[in-house]
């Protein structure tokens, strides 16, 4: 999970995110004000998930922009931790929050193996 938190880390300064976790999941949740479901895409793949949202913001009748510093894409490739399950998380996303839910693997149980003479 370390390179999960160091690849949340390493997102913009304009973007925050926390990661959670309990015994059945992970949940990542990412700031990202003015997208939207239709705006948002989040596909697993490989032991990654990849989240692209784009912003709609347009200026107020009347004004135009002298300086514009809020992004509006964001595209990022996180890896998983070995115990998720990326095929089968799912996310909602609500007043540009996105909430990222990601199901762990149970954990395997300690097997003995025989030892045999040589």
């Amino acid at each position: 999970m370390s390179a999960l938190r160091e690849a949340l880390r390493e997102l913009p300064e304009a973007v925050f995110a926390d990661l959670l976790e309990r015994d059945e999941e992970y949940l990542v949740v990412l700031d990202l004000p003015g997208a939207t479901r239709e705006s948002t895409e989040v596909t697993a793949e490989d032991r990654r998930v990849r989240i692209e949202a784009r912003r709609e913001k347009d200026a107020p009748q009347g004004f135009e922009y002298l300086r514009e510093e809020r992004s509006l894409f964001l595209d990022v490739d996180l890896p998983l931790p070995p115990d998720a399950i990326g095929e089968e998380a799912h996310a909602t996303i609500e007043r540009g929050v996105l909430e990222l839910y990601v199901p762990r693997r149970e954990p395997a149980e300690a097997t003995t193996i025989p030892i045999e003479d040589a």
